[in-house]
């Protein structure tokens, strides 16, 4: 191709953009969608958009490490510079070929996200990328270089550049642009500036062996050594406030043999096994946990179910209401908060809104209860994975040193579902039953995301990884530290190892494709991840226990369940008896406590024989068979009512002998009668305070029939779970996606299109201003010629807007026309139009 028939090359951003296609503007929209919010008007505003500091800054940090280093090293290298000079930087003298490969790819990614413009000749970064990776004593590189020669000369006094370069060995000059300009072609010379550092003293080799990787900057007295003395007269370091000299960029590029970075990182460090498991064991040890984490939910719901501890003034739950969880659980705290959370983002906790407000079981949990095992475990997965609440935080302080508590607010953290998703996929792309060693993880995500924030958020993503790991073993979704079946179903598809930079295509100048960024979440439309969702679950069906229904009952009041059991017989064995272990199989203990609250729940004795009798696959011991008999014997002896309280027996002994017992003294009993006790205390105290004599006593109501008092079930009111704290503008779906592309395109189109001379307004953005009667004339002839016209438009909320028509009819004071900006047909008021221009005859 001739020079002639060459695109001429982009003079702006702007320009660049409007080369690209819709596929190459759809990549920049999708990594980058804070462009897209609102919708730009044209792709002038595009660009003013993308390169705004927030938009940079938050592009950049979503790069991996060797595209970062990429895009620092063209902010030290000229601008514009060549794909060549940007190759020495990267990759030295030494020519290092797997950054040569990793090049190309890294580039691509810059000029998809619009933060490098232009061709292989002409290389520029954004303005507001430049500005922030460019070294400056208050924001140093990270690459470690300092000012070019130009730069940390410019207040230098002639007359001592003069002496600058004649002390190098150079002709003397007659202006100072060009004694610098002489003194960067020696820096820059490698055969000159060898024989040049060859005459150094080894001392003043020493000083610049300990700046040139940076930081570049030292201190000097007045009157410096002679080791510095020897590089302040040869330029080799330069003064830039008093008692502070730098080392030029050139002169340090020359020592690091042209290497922007003293370790070029092309190549995403692997991620290592730690232990290799069979897949099956992996699968079974993981559907092992996903049971035991159904059944710590419901265990902790339960636990709540006549309602929960109270809400915090501040929201959340109190230390001492977190440790009895824990205990009741059976758990350490960390591990309680993260169950109690896992729980509340799935929507089954919730506060009641009652004026004493307190935690409670909402709605949802009874549906949840009906769903089968497979499907109960989905749901926790689908609310754990997107969840910006971040239980590891528990117990740990805010910005404001305010402490952080469970289901309190501050736990949101927007990176929680990008790390989790990101660390699970990099589990999907090792061999099916390998475990990987947690720090490589680690080192992988760094690489990923290379933090350019604080050292606080750089240990928060490290927090998240290693949260992530342990939460994920304790739901299920791996096992033995490998991800299960399951869990790779719930990434969409089986997993496939990430491609390397090395794979890329290589050379100047290439097209890259749009590829996946490993920094990003797996864009999963709604319908995809209940697709998936539902897969991890099939998978999951086969591999949990079935429920059982029956026990082992034992001589010494125990009942053992092998497995997990039915939920009406694991509902009313609760009851019943009371838990004494867990583990492979529960161990229940019958006590009189138990059975006395079995009793009270409605149950007769002959009821608990017969259902001890249906359900066990050992003969219902003597000793409780005489437990349930003895204590059903007593059930209901006594009577409690309101006098505020009393008691009565048919046998007066009996409650002779309350009366004895010292005991009672602070139940204010006194005889009314033979058979009747009346009690200062409330009828719900008596019951308790005879109970722990060691009687069993019964309610009764104001007729005389006993109480059967039964739990009751606290509810919320209908909840929604916590909607997640999103880490930005949301990647815009196609259809939003093509909307914004025809929008973008046919506001151009409006702007850019040529008008005739004479007809355009003088200021660029100005609507075209005409009166009405012109307006009319033009909006006619255009209709019998076919022209489009180019029209300023105000809308009826007064937004003023630069439109391309091609009027179709006029009349009744509206014209019909087809509006290229909005690639549509549209009526417009003919008031509303503020003026009207003709187009060029070759505008297209």
């Amino acid at each position: 191709m001739s020079t002639e028939d060459r695109p001429a090359a982009p003079r702006s951003l702007a320009e660049a953009l409007r080369g690209r296609d819709d596929v190459s503007l759809g990549a920049l929209l999708r990594s980058r969608p804070d462009l897209i919010t609102p919708v730009p008007t044209d792709l002038t505003q595009l660009a003013t958009r993308a390169g705004t500091r927030a938009s940079v800054v938050r592009a950049l940090e979503r790069l991996d490490r060797f595209t970062l280093q990429t895009a620092q090293a063209l902010a030290v290298a000229a601008d514009p510079a060549t794909y060549d000079e940007l190759l020495g930087l990267m990759a030295g003298d030494d020519a290092d070929p797997a950054v040569a490969r990793a090049l190309p790819h890294a580039l691509g990614i810059l000029r998809e996200q619009a933060l490098v413009w232009g061709g292989d000749d002409r290389l520029r970064l954004v303005r507001t990328a430049r500005e922030l990776l460019a070294p400056s004593p208050q924001h140093p590189s990270p690459t470690g270089l300092g000012p070019t020669v130009q730069e940390a000369t410019a207040g230098m006094s002639p007359g001592r550049i003069q002496e600058i370069v004649t002390a190098a060995g150079l002709p003397s000059t007659h202006d100072s642009v060009s004694a610098v300009t002489s003194l960067t072609e020696l820096f820059t010379d490698r055969r000159r500036m060898a024989a040049l550092l060859a005459e150094a003293p080894a001392d003043s080799l020493d000083v610049l062996e300990r700046l040139v990787w940076g930081p570049p900057y030292g201190q000097v007295t007045a009157d410096p050594a002679p080791r510095l003395r020897w590089l302040l007269d040869r330029g080799l370091l330069l003064p830039t406030a008093p008692g502070t000299v730098v080392l030029p960029r050139e002169v340090a590029l020359h020592l690091r043999r042209g290497l922007a970075h003293r370790t070029p990182e092309p190549v995403p460090p692997a991620v290592e096994a730690a232990a290799v498991h069979r897949p099956q064991v992996v699968d079974s040890t993981a559907a092992g946990q996903a049971y035991t984490a159904l059944a710590t939910v419901e265990e902790l719901l339960k636990d709540w179910d006549e309602g929960g501890p109270a809400v915090l003034r501040a929201g959340g739950l109190s230390v001492r209401d977190l440790k009895r969880t824990a205990v009741a659980l059976d758990v350490p705290e960390p591990v309680a908060a993260f169950w109690v959370e896992l729980a509340y983002a799935a929507g089954l906790i919730a506060p009641d809104g009652e004026a004493d407000e307190r935690y409670a079981a909402t709605p949802a949990y009874d549906e949840w209860l009906e769903l089968p095992a497979a499907e109960r475990w989905s749901r926790l997965v689908t609310a754990w994975l997107p969840a910006t609440r971040t239980a590891g935080l528990v117990g740990g302080r805010d910005a404001k040193d305010r402490a952080l508590s469970a289901l309190g607010p501050g736990l949101d953290r927007s990176a929680a579902p990008e790390v989790r998703h990101r660390v699970l996929a990099l589990l999907a792309g090792l061999p099916e039953g390998t475990a990987p060693a947690a720090e490589s993880v680690l080192t992988r995500l760094r690489w990923e995301r290379p933090l350019r924030g604080t050292q606080h958020e750089d240990d928060l993503r490290g927090r998240l990884a290693e949260w992530t790991l342990s939460e994920a073993e304790l739901l299920g979704v791996t096992g033995r530290g490998a991800l299960s079946a399951h869990g790779r179903a719930l990434l969409g598809a089986p997993a496939t190892a990430a491609k390397s930079p090395e794979a890329e295509p290589s050379g100047p100048g290439d097209k890259l494709p749009v590829h996946h960024r490993p920094t990003q979440v797996p864009a999963l439309s709604a319908t995809e991840q209940a697709v998936a969702f539902a897969a991890a679950a099939r998978l999951l069906t086969p591999l949990l226990p079935e429920p059982l229904d029956h026990v082992l009952l034992q001589a010494d009041l125990t009942a053992v369940a092998p497995g997990p059991l039915q939920r009406p017989l694991a509902d009313m064995l609760g009851v019943l008896a009371d838990v004494e272990s867990r583990g492979g199989a529960t161990v229940y203990r019958f006590t009189p406590g138990s059975v006395r609250r079995a009793l009270d729940a409605g149950q007769s004795a002959s009821d608990l024989h017969a259902f001890l009798a249906a359900h066990s696959r050992t003969p219902v011991p003597q000793p409780l068979t005489y437990l349930i008999d003895d204590v059903a014997r007593r059930h209901g002896h006594l009577r409690v009512g309101a006098a505020s309280s009393y008691v009565r027996c048919d046998d007066d002994a009996v409650l002779g002998e309350i009366l004895a017992d010292k005991r009672a003294a602070t139940l204010g009993l006194r005889r009314l009668a033979p058979t009747v006790l009346a009690a200062r205390t409330d009828p719900a105290g008596l019951l308790e305070g005879l109970r722990a004599m060691g009687f069993a006593p019964a309610a009764e109501s104001a007729e005389g029939d006993v109480l059967i008092t039964r739990a009751h079930a606290h509810r919320t009111p209908p909840r929604t779970a916590p909607e997640p704290v999103p880490d930005g503008p949301p990647v815009p779906d196609d259809t939003l996606l093509a909307a914004a592309l025809r929008a973008i395109r046919a506001g151009d189109l409006a702007s850019t299109t040529p008008r005739k001379p004479g007809t355009a307004p003088e200021a660029d953005g100005e609507l075209p201003r005409t009166g009405s009667a012109e307006t009319l004339a033009t909006m006619q002839a255009a209709v019998l010629t076919g022209e489009a016209l180019w029209i300023g438009y105000v809308n009826a909320e007064g937004a003023a807007s630069q439109r391309v028509i091609a009027p179709i009819r006029v009349e009744g004071g509206f014209v019909t026309a087809y509006d290229h900006t909005a690639d549509e047909v549209r009526t417009y008021p003919l008031h509303r139009i503020t003026g009207v221009a003709e187009l060029a005859d070759d505008a297209g």
